[in-house]
């Protein structure tokens, strides 16, 4: 009976470790496209990214060459299926049996396929082919699992950002009502075999079209200002977080909260067309770098905090047949020759400073933003180095924040008067808006350590400043050399925290944190009561 009482309990031990999730690092992987005539050998190719440590590589068709040119890498590939391939495979499910028979399994799993993007940006295709896309898919998925590898290689497709019909503010964002026929099934297609939404993000795009409305510093990573997502309080300090919650929500609109999004194509042109002041080498460089150490910091987005983001940067090579203006074929890292176009670290370790060319940014207004449309700069405060401010979490409830408000605004001494009427932080009048101004009061006041943001649970540390128009919200003089003035209109002082899609955690590494913290706190008791039963 012992012996069985013991079993048990170590069962339950393990089955709790194995349901905790620990989260897992964001990926940086390359583009190789192959639209030119002056490319290295694919072999080449290969030592090339070997070379670079590079270890997720996408291509956009199963070329022989290059699928043996990656075998026994280790690299994992995401191959595609052109868009002229789309009718023979949704029309016969022959045809994509042959295909898989002749051009993947004979070089797997020597060669490590991953994934499979069918189409490329098929909303944006000139003879629309958005009504084969999900039966060519449904039919590469049955291919797969006749050989038993439906689990091992997903299936997806990449997307244009122009399949939203609006992308600011964010929260705003909806996919276009005439993609919804073809998108919702797809969508459920790739909830059901947990595959990602893929998309293709490029904020150069928004700032070449619309300079006169965004900063060039924004699209970089650059700015020292910070946009406000008006319905909900969330803090842009760039246009690729700001797009990609853009996709994010429209997600959610649609009931598709849970599904990853993969960043299958990022970059930023070094050189193009007259018009095209910012293609140069030294903003492409400033862009690349700045994403690259934005992804493997695993920040995640204001609406998604911690979030992994998996990245492929465009692209590896510049590529001479590419159609279209001038930048359309100098998106690459390298020339054809192999030779730098800029020195990239794609390890994003690097220390020195990288910022964007004074010389082509053209005119640029105060007034960031990630489409055409009204927005709001907050300039001033932002995070960065060890600035830290405590703020009320939405996950807690109104009966809570009031007591611990209460408290704040009582023994804990916090002057609350700027949440009072008529006066600066009282709207919005809320529970949740006040108790962040009184929790970061005193937080601020006390010392700014992590224990003098406890309130019994219902509060959180995050790194951007959560201030708002008139109301500025406090920072302790040992972490920034000054007092600022506290006041204001926290519209919506939600940050991060408070997204409806957020996690409760300001980072990974603080999700991660907690996650070991519980891991401790529920299995070592586990184990101690197994030994006592040993």
């Amino acid at each position: 009976m012992g012996e069985r009482r013991l079993n048990l309990i170590l069962w339950i031990c393990v089955s709790l470790l194995a349901s905790l999730d620990f989260g897992t690092a964001s990926k940086i992987g390359i583009c190789y496209g192959r639209n030119a005539d002056n490319l290295p050998s694919p072999s080449k190719v290969s030592e090339l990214i070997q070379n670079l440590n590079i270890k997720y590589v996408r291509i956009y068709d199963a070329n022989i060459d290059v699928l043996k040119a990656f075998a026994n890498t280790g690299i994992e590939l995401m191959i595609g299926v052109p868009n002229a391939d789309l009718l023979a495979f949704a029309q016969f499910q022959s045809n994509v049996d042959t295909w898989l028979r002749n051009s993947i399994l004979p070089y797997y799993p020597t060669t490590k396929i991953t994934s499979i993007s069918v189409g490329l940006e098929v909303t944006e295709a000139p003879d629309n082919a958005t009504g084969l896309l999900l039966p060519a898919m449904r039919n590469i998925h049955t291919a797969l699992k006749k050989s038993g590898l439906d689990k091992k290689i997903k299936i997806s497709s990449s997307h244009s950002l122009a399949i939203l019909s609006r992308s600011f503010p964010p929260s705003s964002a909806s996919f276009s009502k005439k993609h919804l026929a073809f998108l919702k099934p797809m969508l459920e297609f790739l909830v059901e075999n947990e595959s990602p939404f893929m998309i293709d993000l490029y904020p150069y795009y928004a700032y070449r079209d619309s300079a006169e409305k965004v900063q060039l510093e924004y699209a970089l990573f650059e700015s020292s200002s910070q946009v406000v997502d008006p319905a909900t309080g969330l803090l842009y300090s760039n246009m690729f977080d700001a797009q990609l919650d853009a996709i994010y929500f429209a997600l959610t609109a649609m009931n598709f909260k849970t599904v990853k999004v993969m960043v299958t194509e990022s970059g930023w042109p070094s050189k193009g067309s007259p018009k095209e002041t910012a293609a140069t080498p030294d903003n492409a460089l400033a862009y690349n770098t700045n994403l690259i150490r934005h992804v493997i910091g695993d920040p995640g987005t204001p609406a998604k905090p911690g979030e992994e983001i998996d990245v492929y940067l465009f692209s590896l090579f510049n590529e001479n047949r590419k159609p279209g203006i001038e930048s359309e074929r100098n998106w690459g890292m390298f020339y054809a020759n192999g030779t730098s176009v800029y020195a990239l670290d794609f390890t994003g370790e690097s220390t020195v400073p990288v910022s964007p060319s004074n010389s082509t940014t053209g005119t640029t207004s105060p007034s960031p933003s990630s489409s055409p449309g009204n927005s709001t700069v907050i300039s001033g405060g932002g995070g960065g180095g060890t600035r830290k401010w405590c703020v009320a979490s939405s996950q807690a409830s109104v009966t809570e924040l009031q007591s611990a408000l209460d408290w704040a605004c009582g023994p804990g001494n916090v002057d609350c008067s700027a949440v009072q009427p008529n006066q600066p932080c009282f709207e919005p009048d809320t529970v949740l808006s006040h108790a962040s101004y009184a929790f970061n009061t005193y937080y601020q006041q006390s010392g700014a350590s992590s224990l003098d943001c406890s309130f019994g649970g219902v509060s959180v540390e995050v790194d951007k400043d959560p201030s708002y128009g008139n109301c500025l919200y406090m920072i302790a003089p040992s972490t920034d050399g000054m007092n600022r003035t506290m006041a204001g209109n926290i519209t919506g002082n939600i940050t991060a925290i408070d997204s409806p899609m957020a996690s409760p955690s300001s980072s990974s590494e603080g999700y991660r944190q907690m996650v070991v913290s519980v891991a401790v706190s529920v299995l070592l008791p586990c184990f101690v009561v197994s030994l006592s039963l040993w």
